[in-house]
């Protein structure tokens, strides 16, 4: 049985992963904690759910300390949060050092090439070029964008209650294709390209449905029976960075910024498309895993119309994220 050791498993995609590797039942699953975390009710569910746990403070243990900790796992995935990319290259030192069979780092992002369009994927790019340097075997997941942030208000409010930030801005004519995906299938995704000999060494696009803003609309008006309130918006991605550059250490200027970036990669430059993933060498994973059903979006928004919808927890990310974006 593959001995999987998952970090961030709490978080907002890893306890998807952990969700869907803990029900398939062919894995030897252990989740990586911060000691200063072990009383958080989200861990103590983990435990109750009899998954191992084992503590390791990333950030300040000595890189030969974490390596004995990450000792004898097949394969290591990381779902730490996007703030903690620094954290991550520390991380691939102790891997490289632990022997890792396979290490599939923070990706779960959209397909969008590096340089100087999204602060995170170039953050994710010195990840996966440390990752070379030691020539540890790895897969890169990306999921396109989650349905969960995709959904435009309508006017009678009754989606409002899964609101992280509002999806009702149209760049240009709305036409182009995005990659998007339940954050609740990004498991049952997972859990097959770990155990796929394939994926080894490679990338992986995984996505539930190809869908342009207009037709992302045209469904949510269908469903509701409402008309959805769109504005066409230019992009202001460049106001975003200034910002970020004149006080780096303000979370929510961070948080604007890799909104902006990705509006740009996706409905500007049409980075979230399978032609794009492909041309830019991913694998497609529907085309790999030909019987896992992704839910569609149509019966996602039927969901959420009928009060079924989750409130992405932002606490899921990081406490201070949490607390910026309420107020």
């Amino acid at each position: 049985m593959q001995k999987v050791l998952v970090i961030g498993g709490t978080g907002l995609t890893g306890k998807e992963i952990v969700r869907a590797l803990e029900e398939d039942g062919g894995f030897d699953l252990t989740c990586l904690i911060r000691p200063s975390s072990a009383q958080k009710p989200s861990v103590k569910s983990l435990a109750a759910r009899g998954i191992a746990l084992i503590p390791c403070d990333l950030e300040n243990d000595p890189i030969p300390t974490i390596a004995h900790v990450l000792k004898g796992y097949d394969t290591i995935l990381s779902a730490i949060g996007f703030q903690s990319k620094q954290t991550e290259l520390k991380l691939v030192d102790a891997i490289a050092l632990a022997g890792t069979k396979r290490f599939v780092p923070c990706s779960w992002s959209i397909p969008c090439p590096p340089g100087n369009i999204m602060l995170l994927r170039d953050e994710k790019e010195a990840v996966l070029q440390r990752i070379w340097h030691h020539h540890i075997p790895y897969t890169i997941v990306d999921v396109g964008y989650w349905y969960q942030i995709s959904v435009p208000r309508v006017p009678s409010g009754k989606v409002d209650y899964i609101m992280v930030l509002p999806a009702n801005e149209r760049f240009g004519d709305g036409e182009l294709e995005n990659l998007l995906t339940d954050k609740r299938d990004i498991g049952g995704f997972v859990a097959r390209v770990l155990k796929d000999p394939r994926t080894v060494n490679q990338r992986v696009v995984c996505w539930g449905e190809r869908l342009s803003q207009n037709e992302v609309f045209k469904v949510v008006e269908e469903v509701s029976g409402e008309k959805t309130p769109h504005e066409a918006l230019v992009a202001k991605r460049d106001q975003a960075r200034e910002a970020f550059k004149a006080d780096p250490g303000q979370i929510l200027n961070r948080i604007m910024q890799s909104t902006f970036e990705y509006n740009v990669s996706k409905y500007v430059r049409g980075d979230n498309t399978l032609g794009n993933a492909k041309y830019l060498g991913y694998l497609d994973a529907r085309e790999l895993y030909p019987d896992f059903e992704p839910l569609s979006f149509k019966d996602f928004v039927k969901q959420v119309l009928d009060g079924k919808g989750e409130k992405l927890d932002l606490g899921d990310i990081d406490p201070d994220v949490a607390k910026t974006m309420k107020e």
